[in-house]
């Protein structure tokens, strides 16, 4: 919505050869346009402060040669002169990234507007809306999302699980854990029960997701649980006794029958031996990769298996 009327906020609009009019790009913000000379300062010290493609402003005080050499009362002028700016030019949003180390010049800017939008280990991000009516910036991350891995032995019919150390019932249930940024879903289910277990494997299918809000373990954010079914590669168990109690080979009829285990290993192991029985097709959330419309991006899409004349289908 916003991408819309970026133009509108002063953006370059020089046309192409083609006259086709390019896409706004990123661009500093720095001399004359600081409007003043505590800001030429500053542009001088490494400050470049950045239009994005929204019509908003980005800041980082990173950029700075000496960090140490601003005071609060040189950024508090050089902050209201800047805002009262760019109000002027028709910015819709600032966005001032502080490290650690400067945390001093956050009650500067909260006395001018600003307010938190996240925090990470190093930095964190403040933001002030310039734009008519109620923000509408996009908010930091509600949600974390934990996954777990079903490694079940089809020749068998065991299935991989562990009991949690620390836990006031010593349930059984499958090994997983938190996602790493960026890393996929599948991806997690390997790695976090080749850590907690020893056992290698590989990733097959979604099979059940979980949504909880107000999650007490997370901070009070939401919570998304998923349980990915995984064929495993090795058998002989080497469990992390920092994390695990107990870890073995189970029976999945006997976990599906078993009152000590957590309500959705229960689910999802009679999910799973259904799917053992009658075949995994009826079960299985496979995953298919697609470009994204961003240059150079892909992403993975999660769904029942198509039959190919479906899959691979131009016309009826």
């Amino acid at each position: 919505m916003l991408g819309a009327r970026a133009l509108r906020w002063g953006f370059p609009a020089r046309r192409a050869p083609n006259g086709a009019r390019p896409q706004p790009a990123r661009v500093p913000l720095c001399g004359r346009r600081l409007g003043s000379l505590a800001g030429g300062s500053l542009a001088a010290a490494g400050l470049q402060p950045q239009l994005d493609k929204f019509g908003g402003v980005t800041v980082h005080l990173a950029q700075l040669h000496a960090p140490d050499s601003l005071d609060q009362g040189s950024f508090q002028g050089w902050l209201q002169e800047s805002v009262k700016q760019w109000r002027a030019e028709g910015r819709i949003a600032v966005w001032l990234h502080i490290p650690i180390l400067q945390s001093k010049f956050i009650a500067t800017a909260a006395l001018q507007g600003f307010t938190f939008h996240h925090a990470e280990s190093d930095s964190s991000t403040l933001t002030l809306w310039l734009g008519d009516g109620h923000s509408r910036l996009p908010g930091y991350a509600t949600h974390q999302l934990g996954v777990a891995g079903a490694a079940l032995d089809v020749d068998t019919g065991k299935v991989l699980v562990v009991q949690d150390k620390n836990k006031t019932t010593n349930a059984w249930k499958f090994p997983g854990g938190l996602s790493d940024p960026g890393e996929d879903i599948g991806n997690t289910a390997v790695r976090e029960v080749f850590e907690e277990t020893g056992i290698k494997s590989e990733f097959k299918s979604l099979l059940s997701i979980r949504q909880q809000h107000r999650h007490p373990g997370a901070f009070g954010i939401s919570d998304m649980y998923i349980i990915c079914r995984l064929q495993p590669s090795s058998f002989n168990i080497s469990f992390c006794q920092q994390e695990c109690l107990r870890c073995e080979w189970m029976d999945l009829e006997e976990l599906a029958k078993t009152e000590d285990t957590t309500p959705i290993t229960s689910s999802v192991a009679k999910l799973l031996l259904y799917g053992y029985r009658e075949g995994f097709d009826k079960i299985d959330i496979t995953m298919r990769e697609f470009p994204a419309v961003y240059t150079g991006l892909f992403y993975k899409l999660y769904h029942r298996e198509l039959p190919d004349t479906y899959k691979n289908m131009t016309e009826f």
